[in-house]
């Protein structure tokens, strides 16, 4: 059952290149939708949520600040901003390394997680089969370095995201973890207001197609998604979890397809087919 919601969760996310993009062409900055997206799920995750306001230790409070940064306020900032300076493709590849660095991270960090050959490969054919599914058939790498370590950042983000969210797991319930996250995560975004003020026209705001989308990414892609993928986590754990990462691509791919008249070529398929043997692969390693 959790691997079918981490892939539910995957599938979700996967589309939500497409909803940024709408926003994005209907004069929203990247920030805003951060903003706005993380506001939404704060407001609407208080009617399920725990009352209580803090943690139980400083300590455990300075975890939930770290958590809303490399899971909220950086991830999203470097990624979005890679987009400004670096091909999509690049960026779609690179931030798939996330589950490669998670597993890295997870081996000095985490002492029941362990890298196994298995594992190793499986990712390498699943990362190799997410580049297939980028290019789609046009094999075309333009290197911005501001670009690429900005990717790189996102998915070094991510990874360190979940690291943390495997110290603190265990200790407090999944809505109070993720709250705290939105909560920091908007507070963190904050400053950067400070140089590109946040976007408040209500002609932008109230167009339906970007109401519509907002609300999406909001209470589906964001509330319903990080309770999603924080309970994946606590039952799968990082690696395994961590893995359908490498799905997002090609939901990004087939998504495309439908709602924006991209083509799929026999290289996409190629690719579609790498990262299911891949990770099927790497899951082998618990059957070992």
């Amino acid at each position: 059952m959790y691997h079918i919601i981490a892939l539910l969760t995957a599938i979700i996310w996967g589309t939500t290149f497409i909803s940024t993009k709408v926003l994005l062409r209907a004069g929203l900055h990247p920030e805003d939708i951060l903003f706005y997206r993380f506001a939404l799920a704060y407001a609407g995750i208080w009617f399920f949520c725990e009352k209580r306001l803090f943690a139980k230790t400083v300590r455990d409070e300075g975890l939930f600040v770290l958590l809303g940064i490399f899971g909220g306020s950086l991830y999203f900032l470097t990624e979005n901003i890679a987009l400004e300076h670096t091909l999509a493709s690049n960026v779609s590849l690179l931030v798939s390394v996330a589950p490669l660095l998670t597993a890295i991270l997870s081996h000095f960090f985490l002492k029941n997680e362990q890298i196994s050959r298995n594992l190793i490969t499986g990712s390498l054919v699943a990362l190799a089969g997410v580049a297939l599914v980028v290019f789609n058939g046009s094999f075309i790498l333009q290197v911005n370095p501001l670009g690429d370590f900005l990717s790189i950042s996102a998915a070094l983000c991510w990874a360190v995201y979940t690291i943390l969210l495997k110290r603190i797991e265990n200790h407090y319930s999944t809505l109070f973890i993720i709250r705290k996250v939105f909560f920091y995560g908007i507070l963190t975004i904050l400053p950067v207001f400070a140089f590109n003020p946040l976007t408040t026209d209500t002609n932008i705001l109230f167009q339906p197609t970007v109401t519509a989308n907002l609300l999406y990414l909001g209470f589906i892609a964001s509330l319903a998604c990080y309770f999603l993928w924080n309970i994946s986590l606590k039952h799968l754990g990082t690696m395994k979890t961590t893995n359908y990462i490498y799905f997002i691509p090609l939901v990004t791919l087939i998504t495309s397809f439908l709602v924006l008249d991209e083509r799929i070529t026999w290289v996409a398929l190629m690719g579609a087919g790498c990262i299911l043997g891949g990770i099927f692969w790497a899951e082998r390693r618990s059957r070992n």
